[in-house]
C-alpha cells in the first residue's frame, strides 16, 4: 500500500472539507458583527468553533468505534451540512453561535475518523508520512480557504462564505460515499470486539495520558498561540491589517511546504528527530518575537514560527497512532485529541491574561518557554511509550507487517497477553507484534 493509493479516499475528502473550514474561520467573527455583536462577543463566537471541537473529541471516538470510520465520516458530513446551513441562515447571534459550535464538533469526527482509518491500514513504515500528509491537508485548507472565501464574499455579506463551506462539505461527503476505501480495517479471523467506553479506555491508559498526554497538551497550546500572537504583535508594531495578512500568509506558506519532509524524517530516523526540534524552533521563535521592531525582523521570525510548526505536522497524530491500543483505537484517539485541542484552547487564553495585565510581550515569552518545556516533556516520554521514537528504540522493538492491522490478524495473533509490568506502550507492542512460535512478525522491508 502506498500514499497514492489512499489519497482519493482519505486525503481528498479531508482537503475539501478543510478548505471549507479554512474559508469560514476568518469570517465567523465578521458574521457575528453583521448580526449586531460587539467585538468581544464576535470573538467569542469564533472561539466556539474550537470549543465545539473539544466537546466533539470524545463522542467522535465513541461514534467511530461503534459505527466504523467511514459511516462516522458520512454522518459528520451530513450534520456539518445542516450546521453550516444554519450558519448561513442565522438571523440572531445565538443561532450563529450554536451552529458554529456544532460545526466544530463535526470537524472533530471527520478528522478523527480518517486518522483512525489510516492508523489501521497503513504500514508502520509509512505511518508518519501518511499522518503528516493528513495533517498537511488542514494546513493547505487553512492556507487556501481564506483566499477562496475572500473571492466569494467580495462585495457581499461575510456570511455568504458559509455557502462555500456547505458546498465543500457536500462534495467531501460525496467523495467519501462514492470512493471506496482501499482496504477494510480490522479484518481478521476473530469477530470485531464490542466497543468499550471512552472513559474506561482513558482510565486503563491513564499513565499515558498523565505523562505523554500532558506533553501533547503543551504542544497544542504552543501551536495555537502562534496564530494569536503573530497578528497581535504586528498590530503592536503599528503594521496595517493588509501587511499583517501578508506576513501571516508567508508564514503559512512555509508551514504548508514542510509537512511531507517531516513525515519522511519521522519514518526514517524516529519521532523525536521532528518532535523536539519542532517545539524548540517554535518555542524559541515565539520567545524572541517581542524583540522584533520592524517589518523585516517580524517576517523572519514569522517564517521561523511557520517552519517550526510545519515540520511538526502530524506528530501528535503519529504519536497517538503509535501508542493507541488496537482493540480500542478510536476511543483512545478521542481522548488523545481532547488533550491536544484543550491545549489549543488554553494557549491563547494565557496570552490574553498577560495582555489584560498589561504585558503582551510577557505572555508571548511565557508561551515560548512552554514550547521549551514541551520539547523536554517529549524527549522524556516519547521513548518510553513509542517504539518508533528513535532508530535505537526501533531496533529493540519487533517490526509489524503490513498485514498486522489488528490483534485479530492471523499472521500476528498474540502468543500471550502483555505483561502487566510493562509500560503501556511496550505492552501494546508486545501484544500486537508477536507471532506464534517466533516471538515477532516479519520485517515488511524484507517481505
Amino acid at each position: 500500500m502506498s500514499l497514492a493509493s489512499v489519497a482519493p479516499a482519505v486525503f481528498l475528502p479531508a482537503l475539501i472539507f478543510e478548505i471549507g473550514i479554512g474559508a469560514v474561520t476568518p469570517m465567523i467573527a465578521l458574521g457575528g458583527r453583521e448580526l449586531g455583536a460587539s467585538v468581544g462577543a464576535a470573538g467569542l463566537v469564533l472561539a466556539l468553533l474550537g470549543v465545539g471541537q473539544i466537546l466533539g473529541d470524545v463522542p467522535a471516538g465513541a461514534l467511530a468505534a461503534r459505527l466504523g470510520d467511514r459511516k462516522a465520516m458520512l454522518i459528520a458530513a451530513a450534520v456539518a451540512a445542516v450546521t453550516l446551513l444554519g450558519c448561513a441562515m442565522a438571523r440572531t447571534l445565538w443561532q450563529l453561535a450554536l451552529a458554529v459550535a456544532a460545526t466544530g464538533a463535526t470537524n472533530a469526527v471527520f478528522t478523527l475518523s480518517r486518522q483512525s482509518y489510516l492508523t489501521e491500514v497503513i504500514p508502520t513504515g509509512l505511518r508518519a508520512r501518511a499522518l503528516s500528509t493528513l495533517g498537511g491537508m488542514s494546513r493547505v485548507g487553512a492556507f487556501v480557504g481564506p483566499f477562496i472565501g475572500a473571492a466569494v464574499v467580495h462585495g457581499r455579506s461575510a456570511r455568504d462564505v458559509f455557502w462555500l463551506a456547505l458546498a465543500c462539505t457536500v462534495v467531501a461527503g460525496l467523495v467519501v460515499l462514492l470512493v471506496p476505501d482501499v482496504a477494510e480495517p480490522a479484518q481478521g479471523a476473530s469477530p470485531r470486539p464490542a466497543p468499550v467506553s471512552v472513559r474506561s479506555v482513558v482510565a486503563r491508559h491513564r499513565r499515558v495520558f498523565m505523562t505523554l498526554g500532558v506533553a501533547v497538551l503543551l504542544v497544542g497550546s504552543v501551536r495555537a498561540t502562534r496564530q494569536a500572537v503573530l497578528p497581535l504583535w504586528a498590530e503592536h508594531l503599528g503594521q496595517d491589517p493588509s501587511t499583517t495578512s501578508i506576513v501571516f500568509g508567508i508564514a503559512g506558506l512555509v508551514d504548508t511546504l514542510t509537512f511531507y519532509p517531516s513525515g519522511k524524517v519521522m519514518d526514517w530516523a524516529g519521532r523525536l528527530w521532528i518532535a523536539v526540534p519542532s517545539m524548540l524552533v517554535l518555542g524559541l521563535s515565539q520567545a524572541v518575537l517581542p524583540l522584533t521592531h520592524g517589518l523585516v525582523s517580524l517576517t523572519v521570525v514569522a517564517m521561523l514560527m511557520g517552519f517550526g510548526n510545519g515540520i511538526g505536522s502530524g506528530i501528535l497524530m503519529t504519536l497517538g497512532a503509535d501508542v493507541a491500543p488496537p482493540e480500542a483505537r478510536s476511543q483512545f484517539l478521542g481522548g488523545w485529541r481532547l488533550c491536544a485541542d484543550s491545549g489549543s484552547a488554553g494557549g491563547p487564553l494565557v496570552v490574553s491574561v498577560f495582555a489584560g495585565l498589561g504585558s503582551l510581550a510577557a505572555g508571548i515569552a511565557a508561551m515560548g518557554a512552554v514550547g521549551v518545556v514541551a520539547a523536554a516533556a517529549l524527549l522524556r516520554w516519547v521513548p518510553r511509550y513509542s517504539p518508533f521514537a528513535t532508530t535505537g528504540t526501533r531496533s529493540r522493538t519487533p517490526t509489524p507487517t503490513q498485514d498486522s492491522r489488528a490483534p485479530s490478524s492471523p499472521r500476528c495473533a498474540p502468543e500471550e497477553p502483555p505483561s502487566a509490568a510493562c509500560a503501556p506502550g511496550e505492552a501494546f507492542y508486545r501484544f500486537k507484534m508477536r507471532l506464534p512460535g517466533s516471538g515477532r512478525c516479519d520485517d515488511p522491508e524484507k517481505s
